[in-house]
């Protein structure tokens, strides 16, 4: 609710009116001020007679979206903020100050309710009851079209690179030793052929067994397998 408060003195005493945008009055849509109780909604009590029977209205505008005075009176026209206001209407803006005659009146408070759009409320997309969803394919490379080969990282001058990591055995399968000289080899369990430790992680190259379970044999010093 949008609101504006009047302040003035009258007969030695305060008094506070507070007006709001959608108040029943006797003129709907508008809060008249004056000397006349029977056309006023704000009733002066003025002895000078300096206050005309109806003086003023104010209202809300809700284009502007504030609070307007208009004058009702031209030959006796209010003074808004130093403006004397015949025919035009004036916004009213806390602080303002309004003589009818040689009565004072004070906005003293204004209140405007915050006009806006409410935030709009972005929900994830959610697949259709009914329709399955493709998984999303993986480009292939074009038949005879020759693909560049994947660059290989190069490492940062001044900049010490960590080792590779060694590969650990998995549990629970055994592993042939390591090899303590360059005259050892791998013994397929198959064919019984005996190769480089090179092929533990290929398999025998005679009949491709694989060599996790090699056993470890000492071979010739020259090192021919």
């Amino acid at each position: 609710m949008n609101k504006l408060t009047l302040t003035w003195t009258e007969n030695g005493r305060v008094r506070t009116e507070t007006i709001h945008d959608q108040q029943p009055s006797k003129n709907p849509g508008t809060m008249r001020i004056g000397r006349d109780p029977a056309r006023c909604d704000i009733v002066l009590s003025d002895p000078t007679l300096t206050v005309s029977g109806l003086h003023v209205e104010i209202f809300f505008h809700p284009q502007q979206h504030s609070f307007y005075l208009r004058s009702l009176r031209p030959s006796n026209p209010p003074i808004v903020d130093g403006n004397s206001i015949i025919q035009s209407d004036v916004p009213l803006r806390q602080g303002s100050t309004i003589y009818l005659g040689q009565m004072s009146l004070t906005v003293v408070g204004v209140y405007l309710e915050t006009v806006g759009v409410p935030a709009t409320i972005v929900m994830p997309l959610q697949p259709s009851r009914g329709v399955s969803q493709q998984p999303a394919q993986v480009a292939q490379p074009s038949r005879g079209v020759s693909q560049p080969p994947t660059p290989v990282a190069q490492p940062l001058r001044g900049v010490s690179q960590s080792p590779a990591p060694v590969a650990q055995p998995s549990r629970g399968v055994s592993q042939p030793p390591a090899p303590t000289a360059q005259n050892y080899g791998l013994q397929c369990p198959r064919c019984s052929h005996v190769s480089s430790y090179m092929q533990l992680n290929i398999g025998c190259p005679w009949c491709g067994t694989s060599l996790a379970a090699a056993v470890s044999v000492l071979v010739a010093s020259n090192g021919n397998f």
